[in-house]
């Protein structure tokens, strides 16, 4: 049989991972048990919050190990079952990672349906990336009709999102990318109001006012750092602001410093909150169940990066923080 091929985490990063942080090896498969199946690995996802799991810091989820497997969503396909709860073929979701087989217990993954969407979207739009999106924007943004909601890293997974999300609910919709590529998928493809280029502006706050005539209402922060700042000069009164990612601070070797929002919170009643998914958990299926509806109902769009070849992988994250994706960054390990 095929070696099981791995990525492991070779050493904590100080500032912007390298190859060198990742280490590659190939482990024997081993046979599943009762109650287990071997998965053939199909497809991982590569995410920002997994350069937070390489800090050796307490956090909402646990830190990655030295020399463990970097985990993460995947899919895969069953190649061998001696669970009575799959078969060969069955195609199935879990958090297995960054390796080419996976023996996992019966009750560490589900299977999905492959016939209701390519399968590479429960990766995405159907799955964890949508569903962040559709709880942070609705949950704590709370965008109201006629209202503005502004988006930074707008032409990522998440962002791409909710900026359609918040088009549904009959919202303005400005998003801020870093291309004009991006920028003309946002208006041309997703009907976004607005796009902003802040790698171009000139002066970001006084765009970002251009583009808001009537002011920011919802704020959904996907990056931090400067654009957040200059966003937060144009909130309305009641403004809400959905923390959800700060990709611009988590290669940094010093701490993030920038203006203080607190007066601009009190002056402006604004709410401004953190989240992770995992707030969510119970709440899975009305979330997945809105997604495959707006979906299905062509309401929702969707784009899919993907790059092929296991031993790209690293490569594929690294890319994540060159902003080099368009929607979900995928990497194709196998057929």
């Amino acid at each position: 049989m095929n070696k099981n091929k791995q990525i492991l985490l070779a050493k904590r990063p100080e500032g912007t991972p390298d190859k060198n942080t990742f280490k590659f090896v190939e482990t024997d498969i081993r046979t599943p048990e009762k109650g287990e199946i071997l998965i053939r690995t199909i497809y991982v996802s590569v995410d920002p919050y997994m350069r937070g799991r390489m800090v050796d810091a307490p956090s909402y989820i646990p830190p990655y190990q030295i020399d463990d497997v970097l985990g993460g969503g995947a899919i895969g396909e069953v190649v061998e079952s001696k669970s009575d709860r799959f078969e060969h073929g069955d195609i199935v979701l879990g958090s297995f990672g960054w390796q080419s087989y996976y023996t996992a217990k019966e009750d560490e993954v589900r299977k999905i349906d492959k016939d209701i969407a390519p399968i590479s979207t429960h990766l995405g739009i159907l799955g964890l990336t949508g569903l962040t999106a559709y709880f942070g924007l609705l949950d704590i943004g709370e965008p109201k009709e006629g209202e503005t909601v502004v988006i930074s890293g707008a032409a990522g997974a998440v962002g791409s999102v909710v900026g359609q999300i918040a088009k549904i609910k009959g919202a303005r919709v400005v998003g801020i990318a870093g291309t004009d590529e991006k920028n003309k998928y946002l208006k041309e493809e997703l009907n976004f109001d607005e796009a902003i280029n802040y790698k171009t502006s000139s002066n970001l706050q006084q765009d970002i006012a251009k583009a808001c005539p009537n002011g920011v209402d919802v704020y959904f922060d996907n990056v931090g750092g400067e654009i957040s700042d200059a966003v937060h000069v144009n909130i309305n009164k009641y403004a809400r602001i959905t923390v959800c990612g700060a990709i611009s601070s988590y290669n940094l070797e010093g701490k993030d410093v920038g203006p203080r929002i607190q007066t601009t919170l009190i002056k402006k009643s604004a709410k401004m909150q953190g989240f992770t998914l995992g707030d969510y958990t119970d709440r899975f299926g009305e979330g997945s169940e809105a997604l495959a509806k707006w979906l299905n109902e062509g309401k929702l769009k969707y784009e899919e990066t993907i790059k092929e070849g296991f031993d790209h992988i690293p490569d594929a994250f690294l890319d994540l923080f060159e902003g080099n994706n368009i929607g979900k960054l995928l990497v194709k390990v196998d057929k």
